[in-house]
C-alpha cells in the first residue's frame, strides 16, 4: 500500500469546506476548557447524534477524555478572532470571550451561529485523534451566517441555492444583478489566486458609469489609493472600455458621448483611436489599458486588463478588472494574466447561467 503524504493530504482534504466550532467542556473541578474543531458532522437525527475528533496530543484531551458533557458552539462569521483563540495553547483562553453556563454548567460562547449541548455517550480510537459521539440534549438556533473554513483559510458563506430565481429547469435567466454581484464577491479571492495574486476589482454599471464595489486586494497591491464607489472613464480605463466593448450599445452609447464632450473630442472622428480599442476588446474577449504615464490615482505608470461577466441571458452585468506598475504587468493579450482573468471571468459567467461559450462569442453577440 502507498504510503499518504500528511502534507498532502490535509491538502486535499481542504478542498472540503466545513464550518467551524469551538468545542467546550468543564473538568473534575470546574475547569473551563476549549478547543477549535472543525472535524464536527452530524450523525443521527433519530435518536440525536452528533461527533467530532480531538488530536490525543492536545492539552485539553483529558479534560474532554474525561468529562461527561460538552458543548459544540457553531461559530458565525464575525468570530474569527474566537477561532484563533482557541485554537492555540494556554491557559487563558476564555480570555475577553463571553459565555453563559449551560447544562452542568459548561460554558456557551456567546453570539455564535448555533450551538448544541451534549452528553458524551462514546469515544472511539481513531489514528492520532479520538472520535467523540455526542447525544444532542439542547440547541439553539441563532440568526447570524456561519463562519466556513477551506484550503487552510477562513471564508464566508453565502446561498448559492437561487430558490424562486431559478426556473424550472434551473436557468438563472433574470438573475438580479445584486444577487450576480453577491456571487462575483464571494469568488474575488479564487480569482486573485487564479491570476497570481494579483489585486482583482469588480464593476458594476450604475446611474452614473462603471462603478468599482469590491477590490480584492494582492499582496503587492498596485497603491494606498484602491477606492470602492469610483465611477471610471469609459473610454480610458481598461474597466470603463469593458463595459463600452460589451455592453448593449442602447446602455452605453449616451454615456459614451457624454464623456467625449466634456473631454472636448465630440467632433472627432475617432478620439483616442476608441474604436480601435472596441474591436480589440472584441476580438479578444478582454479589454486593455496601457499607461503611457503616470496614473492620476495611483501615482503610477500602470498597465490594466478588465475582462465581461455575463448572465444567462447574455447581458454583461458586471466587469473583473486587475491593474498594476507596467514593470509587472506586461501589455501582451496572450499573457498569462489576461489569459488567467478572461477563463475567471468565463468561469464566474458559466455559474450565473451563461450558455454561450467565451466571452469573444458574447461579445459578438450583442
Amino acid at each position: 500500500m502507498n504510503q499518504i503524504d500528511s502534507r498532502a493530504l490535509r491538502k486535499t482534504l481542504g478542498a472540503f469546506t466545513t464550518g467551524v466550532t469551538v468545542i467546550t467542556t468543564l473538568d473534575a473541578g470546574g475547569k473551563a476548557y476549549g478547543v477549535t474543531a472543525n472535524s464536527f458532522n452530524s450523525v443521527s437525527l433519530d435518536p440525536p447524534l452528533i461527533l467530532w475528533s480531538q488530536s490525543l496530543t492536545s492539552s485539553s484531551y483529558p479534560a474532554f477524555r474525561d468529562c461527561d458533557r460538552f458543548v459544540v458552539n457553531i461559530l458565525a462569521d464575525h468570530q474569527i478572532h474566537v477561532s484563533n483563540q482557541f485554537a492555540k495553547s494556554g491557559d487563558d483562553k476564555f480570555r475577553g470571550i463571553g459565555v453563559t453556563p449551560g447544562l452542568g454548567g459548561v460554558p456557551i460562547i456567546d453570539g455564535c451561529a448555533a450551538h448544541l449541548e451534549c452528553e458524551k455517550i462514546a469515544a472511539y480510537p481513531g489514528g492520532d485523534h479520538v472520535v467523540y459521539l455526542g447525544r444532542v440534549e439542547r440547541m439553539e438556533r441563532a440568526a447570524r451566517r456561519p463562519l466556513a473554513f477551506g484550503d487552510g483559510r477562513y471564508m464566508v458563506t453565502f446561498a448559492h441555492d437561487l430558490g424562486e430565481l431559478a426556473g424550472a429547469n434551473g436557468s438563472t435567466a433574470g438573475l438580479p444583478a445584486l444577487e450576480a454581484v453577491r456571487l462575483a464577491g464571494a469568488a474575488l479571492p479564487e480569482v486573485c489566486e487564479q491570476i497570481g495574486q494579483r489585486t482583482v476589482g469588480l464593476a458594476v454599471w450604475g446611474n452614473l458609469g462603471p462603478t468599482i464595489v469590491r477590490w480584492e486586494p494582492s499582496a503587492a497591491p498596485v497603491s494606498p489609493h484602491l477606492q470602492t464607489g469610483v465611477v471610471v472613464s469609459l473610454t480610458q480605463s481598461a474597466t470603463g472600455l469593458a463595459f463600452a466593448a460589451f455592453m448593449r450599445p442602447d446602455i452605453v452609447q449616451d454615456a459614451i458621448d457624454r464623456e467625449l464632450a466634456t473631454r472636448g473630442l465630440a467632433e472627432q472622428a475617432d478620439p483616442d483611436g476608441l474604436a480601435a480599442k472596441l474591436a480589440e476588446a472584441r476580438q479578444h474577449g478582454i479589454a486593455r489599458a496601457v499607461g503611457a504615464g503616470p496614473s492620476v490615482r495611483h501615482k503610477v505608470t500602470v498597465n490594466a486588463f478588465s475582462a465581461p461577466v455575463f448572465d444567462a441571458n447574455g447581458e454583461m452585468v458586471l466587469s473583473l478588472s486587475t491593474t498594476s506598475p507596467a514593470e509587472r504587468l506586461g501589455a501582451d493579450w496572450d499573457g498569462a494574466v489576461p489569459v488567467a482573468l478572461r477563463r475567471a471571468a468565463e468561469q464566474l459567467s458559466n455559474r450565473l447561467g451563461y450558455r454561450g461559450g467565451d466571452c469573444r462569442q458574447g461579445a459578438q453577440g450583442q
